[in-house]
């Protein structure tokens, strides 16, 4: 993958509340953060509760100033930045932080007059699939129409970086697409777009590159494929269209399993394990010309993001 230039830079980002003389003591939300994210690529920022992501953004959008360590977007440092920087940075926050009672046209065309070349506004509505309630005040809107709103709202001053809390939160499936193909046009126009997320499958399929805070820190980095090749052996599915025999599992190559607790009956899938090169797979298909066995269905079971978070959650 090309490397793009970077749009933002934590280094050694550390950032603690309290003070040593109250009660409570200092409490370090942040324990030395590096994290970067480059332009023409979603960078997805991931952590359980708790485990400073909001933190290290508002860090990174200038919203709080780090107690040690430094922090540079586009350039500059966000926390002494003036109106220039800000006019080239959206920010999409989880709550939205919209007036409820004004209505989202009225608002949008507010805050594309406070920039010198607005996307126009109808051609994000369209985008977004907006226009049915346009003309309704942002308290009557369910939460799904907020976050469309909210995201219009980032996006419309054109900006060259965006942070994105959330933004398919209560979305319906069409119109989380909608948001998906959007975030990809932005990332294709070159922009740099920080994303966090709960949906591990939006993280899996949108990101370029991975980061997952746990405990104030970043636990591991790299793009989806880096973070989900841990060169382990994998395991192959198949479906058997006949009951297998005692001595034919005895003589297969590697171990297996039903999978998902099945019977051992025609249609039940197998799980063999110890996949970690040709070879092996060489042995498997030379088992299954052995006992004269064609299976209806063969696939690799991959490792996914998912299954790296909870690694490192549990850990």
């Amino acid at each position: 993958m090309p490397q793009h230039p970077l749009c933002l830079s934590l280094r050694q980002v550390r950032y603690a509340v309290g003070s040593a003389r109250s009660a409570t003591g200092v409490q370090e939300i942040l324990r030395g953060v590096d994290f970067t994210a480059r332009r023409g690529e979603v960078t997805v920022l991931l952590g359980p509760n708790g485990a400073g992501k909001t933190t290290a953004l508002g860090c990174a959008q200038g919203l709080l100033r780090p107690s040690q360590g430094t922090v540079s977007l586009l350039g500059e440092d966000p926390w002494r930045a003036g109106a220039g920087l800000r006019a080239r940075v959206g920010v999409m926050l989880q709550d939205g932080g919209l007036p409820q009672s004004v209505r989202p046209k009225v608002l949008l065309e507010h805050v594309a007059r406070l920039h010198a070349d607005p996307w126009p506004l109808q051609d994000l509505v369209d985008r977004l699939d907006m226009s049915g309630f346009m003309g309704t005040t942002v308290r009557r809107l369910s939460g799904g129409q907020r976050q469309r709103v909210a995201l219009a709202a980032s996006l419309i001053g054109r900006p060259e970086a965006v942070f994105l809390d959330e933004p398919s939160a209560g979305l319906d499936p069409q119109s989380r697409q909608t948001v998906f193909e959007l975030v990809t046009h932005l990332r294709d126009r070159g922009l740099g777009i920080v994303l966090t997320t709960h949906l591990l499958e939006e993280a899996q399929r949108l990101a370029d590159s991975v980061h997952i805070l746990k405990d104030g820190v970043v636990v591991r980095h790299g793009t989806v494929a880096e973070l989900t090749d841990d060169g382990r052996s994998r395991r192959l599915i198949f479906v058997s269209p006949r009951t297998l025999t005692r001595a034919e599992l005895e003589a297969a190559p590697t171990p297996m399993s039903l999978d998902g607790g099945a019977d051992n009956e025609p249609g039940a899938r197998w799980a063999a394990g110890g996949i970690s090169g040709p070879q092996d797979l060489h042995r498997l298909t030379d088992w299954w010309r052995q006992i004269d066995l064609m299976p209806g269905e063969v696939s690799f079971e991959a490792r996914t993001l998912e299954d790296v978070f909870w690694e490192v959650s549990v850990s």
